[in-house]
């Protein structure tokens, strides 16, 4: 089945944190599934769920990035889900010196 198969078993929250943390070696990663507040909206399919996501992450890998890019960054990592049903993210993404680190 290889790791592929082992995917499917996950969230869909575990597999962003997983895909996030992976790539941007954030020193804080909150994913929260909001789905639940958007039901019963036109974009969201019958039954779907796992579609509303807040993102918070912060990562030295943004330094020096503007928000667009921050943002463009995260959803490129994220674009297999985006095609398979996550329908919207609100992204929280700084580096670790505009949260009072290092």
């Amino acid at each position: 089945m290889g790791s592929r198969g082992a995917n499917v078993l996950l969230t869909r929250a575990n597999r962003i944190k997983q895909k996030l943390q992976s790539a941007m070696e954030a020193t804080v990663l909150e994913v929260e599934d909001v789905s639940y507040q958007h039901a019963g909206h036109a974009a969201v399919k019958d039954g779907a769920n796992e579609t509303h996501f807040n993102v918070r992450i912060v990562s030295s890998k943004f330094d020096g990035q503007s928000l667009v890019k921050r943002h463009r960054m995260v959803y490129d990592l994220l674009a297999e889900e985006l095609q398979s049903g996550l329908h919207a993210l609100s992204i929280v993404a700084k580096t670790p010196k505009e949260v009072g680190g290092n």
